[in-house]
């Protein structure tokens, strides 16, 4: 693990209070190591979240002026999603700055979504406590405002709608899905999910989250129909 300060020079931010840094990148684990408690990202985790969450509805609702609002949460909601912040965890190298327990190993630690996504909200809080709403709302406005502009429709496809709406259209009648595999720690869950049509099974699909895999499996589904 290398120093935090090493982390928060190489992503300019020029520091006042290390400790909230430092308790951003502390994972749970480590506190049964130490027999500390509550010194750890979960609540620095929450106030990350509420930020990322204000400053993408800003950016959205200032960069396109006629979009409907239900497609300015879904783009909210992929801009904010574990998989598109654990892609940022990663862009900083996040992994090799977070403390954690001896019941996780580096290699869990770099492959898991979830821990990265949660240290990065944390990592966002402690820039709001330590500098400011000015100073983190430009900061995250820099990480956004590329994947803001360059996103494509796709991106806000709801699978699981547009496939129950053409199963409804045909035959009047719903799909439904079925957790068949979960599988990885409690802290890196994958689940595998089939989704189907009068118990015949039309796709499967993964993900770090059952919704996420739902979400596959209707869009595995999709395309099977549109061969």
């Amino acid at each position: 693990m290398r120093k935090i300060e090493e982390l928060l020079r190489k992503i300019n931010i020029p520091f006042k209070n290390l400790e909230h840094y430092e308790m951003a990148l502390t994972h749970p684990s480590y506190n049964a190591d130490v027999n500390t408690k509550h010194f750890d990202y979960e609540r620095l985790e929450y106030m990350g979240d509420a930020v990322l969450d204000y400053v993408s509805a800003d950016l959205i609702f200032h960069e396109f002026p006629e979009m409907e609002p239900g497609n300015m949460s879904k783009l909210r909601s992929f801009l904010v999603k574990s998989k598109t912040l654990s892609n940022y965890a990663r862009k900083i190298n996040l992994a090799d700055y977070i403390i954690v327990g001896h019941s996780i190993t580096r290699e869990q630690l770099a492959k898991s979504d979830k821990i990265l996504e949660d240290c990065f909200e944390a990592l966002i809080g402690a820039i709001y406590l330590d500098k400011g709403i000015s100073f983190v709302f430009n900061y995250v406005k820099a990480i956004l405002i590329d994947d803001i502009r360059l996103f494509g429709k796709q991106d806000l496809t709801d699978y699981k709608s547009k496939l129950q709406e053409e199963m409804q259209a045909e035959h009047r009648e719903s799909v439904h899905y079925v957790t068949i595999q979960e599988s990885g720690p409690a802290h890196d869950r994958t689940y595998v999910v089939n989704v189907l049509f009068n118990d015949i099974v039309l796709a499967s699909g993964t993900g770090k989250s059952k919704k996420a895999a739902e979400e596959d499996a209707a869009k595995n589904a999709l395309k099977k129909r549109s061969v």
